[in-house]
């Protein structure tokens, strides 16, 4: 199938159109909540707090012996919010980082999880196949219920951001002053938490234990490397966070045995490794290209002063002096000449250089901020 044939039956077929309706409504939440957690330096949360779910799925498998997609999922929520809970426990009550809280809830959550799935997995009970695939996601099992399920949570979440934007940003920026205009922030806090889990939770059976923080985390990233704005930035990553799901979709519908969780967070990831090198602001790309620009006019600016050293040992400013007398400093080259005489600093004449009025008066300023930083 090629991508032109996939958006011709994205409108006809139903399992493309729940499957793609599903990643993009996933991609969003996870982009807008995902800002939350990467301002507020809490990156490996969701990498914790997905692989914390994952228990949570084998005991209520274990519990009502049903693959029923809503019950495995309210394990999930259950398992999740007891590990998020936990890495705040560790962090408020104990003297270990938040770094060493979310290793220890990770690594002990996902170890129990595996080992509750190996002992599912040897019990004589035909329904447990097919939980493995929490592991790294199945689309292809979305139906209608789950993506209504997702597009209700994404809903919700958004009135809950836009009612405690102000709190939120508050939180997020200035936690104390917040403190002191009577703000609940233990509140906001636990609200903001709660839906991140919630976000993760419905993304399982999309992308899986191991994949979700990258589905939570990339969009967020990309899009804080084009703005300031948090409103921007949240919009931003949910768009980006759209455009994953349903590209990655498009490609692993288009090749055959590409699982589309993986593909998904490739496109997400993609769009990072993009926003990093290509951000007006933040890109490496424009960083180096100023700090080039920034090098040839220190390098302008230091050639001129030394010009003006030379200049000021005559009473006439405009008095000649050979350009091999330049040869003894460092940083002069041909070109930095050709570009002082492009703004008027200098007049070049044959082998020779004097500084105008305006040069003059531009090496004099230089040289009098130097003095006053001196």
């Amino acid at each position: 199938m090629s991508i032109t044939e996939y958006f011709n039956l994205l409108f006809t077929d139903y399992t493309l159109r729940t499957i793609s309706l599903g990643t993009a409504v996933l991609g969003a939440i996870c982009g807008m909540l995902g800002s939350f957690a990467v301002l507020r330096k809490q990156s490996l949360l969701g990498d914790a707090i997905s692989h914390a779910a994952l228990p949570g799925i084998a005991v209520a498998f274990l519990i009502t012996g049903a693959k029923d997609t809503n019950i495995l999922l309210l394990g999930a929520l259950v398992s999740g919010l007891i590990g998020a809970f936990w890495i705040r426990g560790m962090i408020s009550k104990t003297h270990l980082k938040s770094d060493t809280a979310l290793g220890l809830v990770l690594s002990l959550f996902f170890g129990f999880g595996m080992l509750l799935l190996t002992y599912i997995q040897k019990q004589p009970n035909a329904n447990q196949a097919g939980l493995d695939k929490y592991l790294f996601g199945q689309a292809a099992t979305l139906v209608e219920s789950d993506v209504l399920l997702m597009v209700l949570v994404t809903a919700i979440a958004l009135v809950v951001v836009l009612l405690f934007w102000k709190e939120f940003k508050l939180l997020l920026f200035d936690q104390d002053y917040a403190n002191t205009l009577g703000f609940n922030t233990k509140f906001i806090d636990i609200l903001i938490t709660f839906f991140i889990v919630l976000a993760i939770v419905i993304g399982l059976q999309t992308v899986g234990v191991v994949l979700m923080s990258a589905m939570l985390l990339a969009p967020a990233a990309a899009a804080r490397q084009w703005t300031s704005s948090l409103a921007v930035m949240v919009f931003l990553a949910a768009l980006i966070g759209a455009f994953s799901g349903v590209f990655g979709t498009a490609i692993s519908a288009t090749q055959n045995n590409l699982s589309t969780g993986p593909v998904i967070v490739l496109v997400a990831s993609f769009f990072v490794v993009v926003s990093f090198v290509f951000s007006p602001t933040r890109g490496l790309l424009f960083k180096q290209i100023r700090l080039i620009k920034n090098r040839r006019d220190l390098q302008l600016k230091k050639t001129l002063q030394f010009m003006y050293g030379i200049a000021q040992t005559h009473e006439n400013i405009d008095h000649p002096h050979t350009i091999r007398i330049l040869n003894n400093f460092q940083g002069f080259t041909k070109k930095s000449l050709r570009k002082m005489e492009e703004n008027q600093w200098i007049l070049l004449n044959k082998q020779q250089w004097s500084l105008t009025s305006k040069g003059f008066t531009e090496a004099r300023n230089l040289f009098n901020q130097q003095t006053q930083h001196e």
